[in-house]
């Protein structure tokens, strides 16, 4: 999938500090740009009929208008522009809810630049994604619960992955950052980027707490 040469992004959190800690962090990166800002989803639906964007990084607890709230007025107004959530919260309720509402990722706000970044690019080229801590949450959830994989499943998403894919849906099922994958199979973080699409696009799996279902799933991982 071909990645738009910038993607322009709006900050929605009730909080400065915050706003201004996530344009520091993406200020340096050549394929996203903060383009506007807005501290609650009143003042985000007053602002994208003036502003283009394709993400929304939005937080869910705000006043006037919240996160769910706003979320809900994109997928009816806007439906092309992406929502990523940005969170302190990371009960499951909040996270079904806002994917119910129409987002397309979640991070929670402990969430590096790197990961960030990803989330970004993925939910700004059609995929979805569920940030690494949650993905590894749900993991030893399914491991607490006696999760065994299904008898018999179909092999040919399997056999799809190549070798290195398999690789390195191992190291993000270990809850391995793209750097640190790169850093351990030798290789750029540019090139671990493009393989985590793929993976992505061949298992249909999303985002990251679906990829790690999936491996369980294919005895990639136990």
């Amino acid at each position: 999938m071909q990645e738009k040469e910038l993607i322009k992004v709006i900050l929605v959190d009730d909080h400065t500090i915050i706003r201004d800690g996530i344009k520091a962090l993406l200020r340096d990166n050549d394929g996203v740009r903060v383009v506007g800002e807005a501290s609650n989803g009143k003042e985000l639906v007053n602002l994208l009929p003036t502003l283009e964007a394709d993400v929304i990084l939005m937080d869910i607890n705000m006043p006037e208008m919240d996160g769910f709230e706003a979320t809900n007025y994109l997928r009816e107004k806007f439906p092309d522009v992406k929502v990523l959530v940005l969170s302190m919260l990371d009960h499951e309720s909040y996270i079904s809810k806002v994917f119910e509402a129409g987002a397309t990722g979640y991070l929670l706000k402990n969430t590096g630049r790197e990961e960030m970044v990803c989330a970004i690019k993925i939910v700004a080229n059609g995929g979805r994604y569920l940030c690494s801590e949650i993905g590894l949450n749900l993991l030893n959830k399914l491991k607490t619960t006696g999760f065994k994989p299904a008898e018999n499943m179909e092999e040919k998403q399997t056999r799809d992955l190549s070798q290195r894919e398999i690789e390195i849906l191992k190291l993000i099922a270990d809850g391995l950052t793209n750097a640190e994958i790169a850093d351990k199979i030798f290789t750029s973080k540019r090139t671990v980027e493009t393989h985590r699409q793929n993976i992505i696009e061949k298992t249909k799996a999303k985002n990251t707490a679906a990829l790690i279902k999936y491996a369980i799933g294919k005895g990639i991982i136990t």
